[in-house]
């Protein structure tokens, strides 16, 4: 069975295509869902909206109990970390993360950022030896394969890689670097562009999102289907 974190973080309640100002990047990731759940009913599915509760922010008591092993963890320590454990624990659990993630001024929403920096833990995902001089870190997410499906929109154009204004686009760069630093290291993007535009060239691009998705997706089903899970 594969299990899959749903994740979005947009704060557009409902899907463009369905409601009215509704997210690019919630149709994505429910018509990713819809269309694995279609072939394979019985895989769990993991839902966490963080544009709707947006994780908390970090705070000096967050990092002084997220650095303090957790033997010596005082019952306030445990409390504040209880969020990010939570977080934590999903991205372990999942085989495959859905995440849908809009661009805002170049990069992802400020509830995105939160996220990264509840899961990204020493001692959870990533664990920090200073007498390793070449390389410290250690990602704990690496025991065995993981993938991120990272599913967005802009409203702009021409931002995927080799587009002329690839340069101003940090979203899916960060996101690799943050999630390959704990050990997720298998990457599929797709976006919807042309959104400020709208009209006939937005309309183009998200059948075309619509249609990678698709073939994503049964690429995913086969490989699961064939591939051991050790491989």
């Amino acid at each position: 069975m594969t299990a899959l974190l749903h994740l979005d973080a947009s704060p557009r309640p409902g899907r463009s295509g369905t409601d009215e100002h509704g997210s690019h990047t919630r149709r994505l990731t429910d018509h990713f869902v819809s269309q694995w759940r279609r072939q394979r009913s019985g895989d769990a599915v993991m839902r966490r909206d963080i544009g709707a509760r947006p994780p908390a922010l970090t705070t000096v008591e967050w990092i002084q109990a997220a650095f303090t092993a957790p033997d010596r963890h005082q019952p306030w320590m445990r409390e504040v970390l209880a969020e990010s454990d939570a977080l934590v624990q999903e991205v372990l659990d999942a085989d495959i993360l859905v995440l849908g993630v809009p661009m805002y001024n170049f990069s992802y929403p400020a509830a995105f950022k939160a996220w990264i920096d509840n899961i990204v833990r020493v001692g959870r995902t990533v664990d920090f030896d200073p007498s390793n001089l070449e390389d410290p870190f250690t990602p704990l997410l690496a025991d065995r394969p993981r993938r991120a499906v990272i599913l967005s929109s802009r409203g702009g154009f021409g931002m995927n890689p080799g587009g002329p204004l690839a340069h101003l686009n940090h979203l899916e760069a960060s996101i690799r670097t943050a999630l390959g630093f704990i050990g997720i290291e298998r990457f599929h993007e797709i976006a919807i562009e042309h959104q400020e535009e709208g009209g006939e060239r937005l309309e183009a691009s998200i059948a075309d999102a619509l249609s990678r998705v698709d073939a994503l997706v049964d690429e995913l089903q086969w490989s699961r289907e064939t591939v051991p899970a050790c491989a």
